[in-house]
C-alpha cells in the first residue's frame, strides 16, 4: 500500500532532476538565459525545501526542535472566564475589587507573556504567598530555578505595565 506523502516525494525528485537537466543545458553566459536560470534556481530550491519537510516530517529552517514544543507552550486566553471576579472574595471590609473586561483583558495580555513555569510560580508566591523553597520543593526543581521562574514572571509583568 502507497502512501500519498510518498508518491508526492517521488513526483518531486522526478520533476526536480528534470528542472537540474533543464539547468545544465543553459548557456550561462547568454543574457537570456541568466533570467531563466534565476527562475530555475529558485523552483529547485523552492523544491528541495519541500522534499526536505516531506521527508523528515519538520520544518527544515528550524534546527532546534521547537515547533514541535512551542504549539503546546502557547495558549490562547480568548476566553476570560478563566480570571475570576473577585468581588465575591473579599467579603470583609469597605473596599470591594472589581474587574472590568479592559482589566480582564489586560491581565490575560500579562498572562500569555508568562510561560507555564513562570506563571505557575509567580501565582504561587505572590498571590499565595507561599515561600520559594516549598514551591521548588512541589515542583521537584532547585530553589534558585524557581527564584529565577518568579524574576522573570516580574521583570515580563514590569514590562507589560510599564
Amino acid at each position: 500500500m502507497t502512501i500519498w506523502a510518498d508518491e508526492m516525494i517521488l513526483q518531486y525528485k522526478k520533476h526536480l532532476s528534470e528542472l537540474k537537466k533543464k539547468v545544465a543545458k543553459l548557456d550561462k553566459k547568454n543574457p537570456l538565459h541568466k533570467l531563466d536560470l534565476t527562475q530555475y534556481n529558485s523552483m529547485i530550491e523552492e523544491m528541495e525545501f519541500i522534499l526536505k519537510w516531506l521527508e523528515t516530517g519538520r520544518d527544515p529552517n528550524n534546527y532546534r526542535g521547537a515547533d514541535k514544543r512551542g504549539i503546546y507552550q502557547h495558549r490562547s486566553f480568548q476566553s476570560m472566564d478563566f480570571i475570576p471576579d473577585i468581588t465575591e472574595q473579599l467579603e470583609e471590609g469597605p473596599k470591594h475589587l472589581y474587574m472590568s473586561p479592559e482589566e480582564k483583558i489586560i491581565m490575560a495580555d500579562i498572562f500569555a507573556a508568562l510561560s507555564f513555569r513562570e506563571r505557575h510560580c509567580y501565582i504561587l508566591h505572590v498571590g499565595r504567598q507561599i515561600s520559594v523553597g516549598k514551591i521548588a520543593e512541589g515542583l521537584g526543581v532547585g530553589k534558585s530555578t524557581a527564584q529565577s521562574y518568579i524574576e522573570r514572571a516580574k521583570k515580563k509583568i514590569a514590562q507589560r505595565v510599564s
